[in-house]
């Protein structure tokens, strides 16, 4: 393809002998998104669209007041101060729960997220490669590989021409191919973390890697260094604190030796060390700057570099930072390279926060990788060591995990690029993974509420306890309403880290929080924390998470009616797809105590929950009257797993009972929801409450991941199902923006969408991913029938269209997200989780859109692949 718009589909042959993956996305770096920010600038949806009284407006001004500048905290939505939309970002690097530093698509180091949950957005100018190219003992060209022009640094040769380079990202990879103008040198930047499925030590690891790839197309050798120089610490205020300091090192290990600078970063609370660093392999020198000067000229460093294409490499400690000064260092990697030849120069970033606290300092917490590099905070030099001798097996482990994707030709280009760099937010939503001592107890988690679980304490200190953030503006760990949809990316790639998070779920669910605290949206006074109900998040990290859980204060969610169904339907998923009876005989006592508690919400008894006339679900400023598509579909999907849990149990007693109120529920949800195509939004008769919900088929989909679609499983009427996606496909994707955008919220049956909210009238992307995998999902009963019965070739092909369902619709409604978010709006690597047709969008990298895997698992189902339906081992009971 031709380079028409900064953001490509794919990447096909664009850098053909590179190492180049062959799907992903792709920009050329002499584009910008300038000419994008004007149709699309709108940074949100606007103040008083989302604070509609002026009673909710001067609440959370108040709140926000208090919060900001009496207790000097960050809000955890914060509605006046929202983070701009910068189209820079790349692919973060680091492993899971180690925090995360993001590169951009132009090569900078622009996005931090070290603290726990807290980000800080800032491009450090000093954090860059450079290269120096030597022939026949002269130096003929030395470039920092940067197409910025700085007002610091100018001893520095800057601005290098962006039509000569190219971006591709494939997540956990990423490529940038330099094309030195005039040098006939090619140079390529293959950056790699160790995010690798069903890997839980190398996957905790605060590390990156880049391989640097030089091609010499020249008639002579050639000698190429690589600069990496970076600032000690984030761009943020603190680097200017004082105290910090630098010092080189040298790592030996089994006859391997890996050579560069640690920086110090020495704050009160949560100190780190960041490392650069080469392999010093045969052919290749290693030298060093240790201590310079970011913000000043850098003259020397660069005459330095330039004078014979090494570093000084001074020996010793630098002196420790004075207050409102900052220093950085640099390693140089060097190689001469035969002509039309080919060497690799390979560096590492490593950095090592091994001990954290969150906002309230209550508590210190080790991460995960402290298991295997200690906690000490001297670990960065064997962190790089490691990163070094061990990417390449990681490469290997990510081809053999992605290739077969990206080489099935009957997928498009859109979706594999979607699927892999959609798990970004797998490390960087302010993603954490910490350690829980051997030596626990139940108490020492949450009370005693823990003891009737029998294998949490195994599972917490085998795996840790994992968390992320609803997103990177909405600072609430483990949002659970939201966590449903994304769960389906754990559950397949890290489905030990799912489990404990259930395990975490479960134990607050048993627990009860007396503590009162007043609600924003209603400004009632409520509890925190309900008994036998699921936490709406498990806390916030400007505070204490998990100790103090629910930061959610928009609305009193103990009366939000899909948080125990999202729970009971994850519990049979994952246990459906895993196998682990364990887990499920564990969770089945709490699965009977949330539905019980659910059974409040069936005030007329016919088996089908109501809603209650307010926002009580995860479209929070959706209001909902009586019997609904959306959580009354849930309800049903979460009864029939309830049947099929107690089945699988021997419990015949609550088997009876909730296939009792199936029955009655299924009976009431069609003869009130029903009107012949789809389900209506809800059942209160209100000038919308016929409106097209692109997420009314939510219950079906869960049923369909966990084999519950069909026979004797079979809640919704196969016919009523397709019919009501079809209509959702021809009126929510197909009427709103030319079928471009994905699939709209809410649409009325005339074909204009619902605004009677701020959110029915948005575009959720993770909603739209659920909706194609549901459709993907879908196949007709009757052609499946049929093609049972026959066995002609000639019928085969003619009812095959017939099999294929909605496949096509599926990844129609999908795309319109990905060109949305991905090319026309330049949000990469920070999908949102909503936007309208003109101007708007909300809340910047967002979880929900990692629901793109249950795409794949109707993808891998459909194609056979998906796990039998499992059974417990012989001798097996309930509790």
């Amino acid at each position: 393809e031709t380079v028409e718009w900064p953001l490509m589909r794919h990447y096909e042959g664009a850098a053909q002998g590179r190492g180049v993956a062959a799907d992903g996305w792709r920009v050329c770096l002499a584009h910008s998104f300038e000419e994008l920010r004007q149709p699309y600038g709108a940074r949100d949806v606007p103040l008083r669209d989302v604070l509609r009284h002026v009673g909710l407006a001067l609440r959370y001004f108040r709140w926000w007041v208090k919060k900001t500048f009496i207790e000097k905290k960050t809000a955890f939505i914060d509605l006046l101060c929202a983070v701009p939309l910068q189209q820079i970002y790349g692919c973060p690097l680091g492993g899971i729960g180690g925090g995360t530093i993001t590169r951009g698509w132009r090569g900078e180091f622009c996005r931090w997220q070290l603290n726990p949950g807290l980000y800080h957005y800032e491009t450090v100018i000093a954090n860059q490669f450079t290269v120096c190219l030597r022939c026949k003992g002269q130096t003929i060209y030395q470039q920092v590989l940067s197409v910025e022009r700085p007002s610091s640094l100018q001893g520095w040769n800057w601005g290098y021409c962006g039509h000569y380079a190219f971006y591709h990202a494939l997540y956990p990879r990423a490529w940038l191919v330099y094309e030195l103008p005039g040098q006939q040198v090619v140079l390529t930047c293959r950056q790699v973390s160790p995010v690798i499925p069903h890997d839980y030590k190398d996957s905790s690891l605060p590390v990156g890697v880049f391989i640097w790839e030089v091609e010499n197309g020249r008639d002579e050798d050639v000698e190429v260094s690589i600069m990496f120089s970076l600032q000690n610490g984030t761009g943020a205020k603190e680097d200017r604190s004082g105290g910090h300091w630098n010092e080189p090192f040298t790592f030996h290990k089994d006859g391997e030796r890996v050579a560069g600078v640690l920086l110090h970063h020495c704050p009160a609370v949560n100190p780190f060390t960041l490392a650069i660093s080469v392999w010093e392999k045969a052919g290749t020198g290693v030298t060093h700057v240790t201590a310079f000067n970011p913000v000043g000229l850098g003259r020397e460093v660069w005459q330095d570099l330039l004078q014979d294409g090494r570093l000084d490499s001074p020996t010793g400690k630098s002196r420790p930072t004075e207050k409102g000064e900052v220093t950085a260092a640099a390693v140089c990697a060097s190689c001469r390279v035969p002509a039309h030849g080919h060497k690799t120069l390979e560096l590492a970033l490593a950095w090592d926060m091994p001990c954290v606290h969150f906002g309230s300092k209550e508590k210190l917490h080790l991460r995960r990788y402290t298991r295997f590099f200690g906690s000490e905070g001297d670990a960065a030099p064997a962190l790089s060591h490691y990163a070094l001798m061990h990417y390449e097996e990681w490469e290997r482990k990510i081809e053999g995990w992605q290739n077969p994707i990206l080489e099935n030709s009957q997928l498009p280009s859109w979706y594999k690029s979607a699927l892999f760099n959609e798990l970004y937010f797998m490390t960087d939503g302010g993603t954490i993974w910490m350690e829980v001592s051997p030596d626990c107890c139940a108490e020492d988690l949450q009370g005693l509420a823990g003891a009737g679980l029998s294998h949490l304490l195994p599972v917490l200190r085998e795996y840790g306890r994992f968390a992320y953030l609803e997103g990177q503006e909405y600072r609430m760990y483990n949002t659970y309403d939201v966590h449903f949809y994304a769960s389906f990316a754990l559950i397949m790639l890290w489905p030990k880290l799912q489990i404990s998070l259930q395990y975490d779920i479960a134990v607050t669910v048993v627990n009860e929080d007396v503590q009162p605290r007043q609600y924003l949206m209603c400004g009632q006074t409520a509890q925190v924390k309900m008994k036998n109900v699921v936490p709406h998040d498990i806390g916030d990290p400007g505070d204490e998470p998990w100790q103090r859980v629910n930061a959610y204060l928009m609305h009193d969610t103990a009366d939000w009616k899909d948080l125990n169904l999202k729970f009971v339907l994850q519990v049979y998923r994952d246990y459906y797809l895993t196998h682990d009876s364990l887990y499920l005989q564990d969770m089945w006592p709490v699965c009977q105590a949330v539905m019980e508690s659910e059974l409040k919400f069936d005030t007329d008894n016919d088996g089908l929950i109501e809603n209650g006339g307010f926002a009580d679900q995860t479209y929070d400023a959706w209001v909902v009257h009586g019997a609904s598509a959306y959580c009354g579909g849930l309800w049903l999907a979460a009864v029939c797993v309830m049947c099929k849990m107690a089945e699988v149990l021997g419990d015949t007693e609550i088997q009876q009972k909730y296939l009792d109120i199936l029955n009655k529920g299924k009976e009431a949800f069609e003869r009130m929801l029903w009107n012949g195509k789809y389900y209506n939004y809800d059942s209160s008769g209100s000038d919308t409450s016929s409106s097209i919900m692109s997420d009314q088929c939510a219950g079906q989909w869960f049923l369909g991941a966990c084999g519950l679609d069909q026979g004797e499983f079979e809640v919704f009427p196969k016919s009523h199902v397709l019919s009501a996606l079809r209509t959702i496909f021809e009126k929510n994707v197909l009427s709103f923006a030319g079928g471009t955008m994905g699939a709209v919220n809410g649409m009325r049956p005339d074909g204009v969408p619902d605004t009677s909210s701020v959110q029915s009238n948005e575009v959720w992307v993770g909603v739209v991913y659920s909706l194609a995998a549901t459709m993907i999902q879908e196949v007709s009963g009757d052609a499946a029938a049929a093609l049972t019965s026959l066995c002609s070739f000639d019928m085969l092909m003619v009812l095959f269209p017939l099999v294929q369902g909605m496949v096509e619709e599926g990844f129609r409604t999908a795309e319109g997200c990905y060109r949305t978010v991905w090319e026309r709006l330049g949000m990469a690597f920070q999908t949102p989780e909503a936007y309208r047709e003109k101007k708007v969008y909300r809340s910047l990298a967002y979880m929900r859109p990692l629901s793109i895997w249950s795409m794949q698992l109707a993808l891998e189902r459909r194609a056979g692949q998906a796990p039998a339906p499992a059974q417990l081992p012989q001798g097996c009971t309930h509790p």
